[in-house]
């Protein structure tokens, strides 16, 4: 299962609705190679479902992943933090060993 905290739930609400995205969009979540701890989290808006799509729905969005990235993302929650200090969308995610100073990469 993927979670998406209320603050995240927010601010991808008001980003939807600024960029005049329908319904039909949904939250594509992945995980790539790359970063300082050598896995990066990448996160956008679709409206296209693939094959091995993993689906869920928590506090009313629609967040998918592809397999490979799930097992990554296991259990994760998606939080945002906003203000000057904010680090933006991130992942609260207990299958992660390390992650760099940023927060925008992770280890397993």
């Amino acid at each position: 299962m993927l979670f998406v905290a209320d603050s995240a739930k927010g601010k991808i609400q008001e980003i939807m609705q600024k960029g005049n995205l329908s319904d039909d969009y949904f939250v594509r979540v992945s995980v790539t190679s790359g970063g300082c701890s050598g896995l990066t989290y990448n996160m956008d808006f679709d409206n296209e479902s693939h094959p091995n799509d993993q689906v869920f729905e928590d506090n009313g969005l629609k967040i998918v992943t592809d397999l490979k990235s799930f097992l990554y993302l296991f259990n994760s929650t998606l939080e945002f933090s906003g203000g000057l200090n904010g680090k933006g969308f991130f992942f609260q995610n207990p299958n992660a060993a390390r992650t760099c100073g940023c927060g925008e990469s992770f280890a397993v």
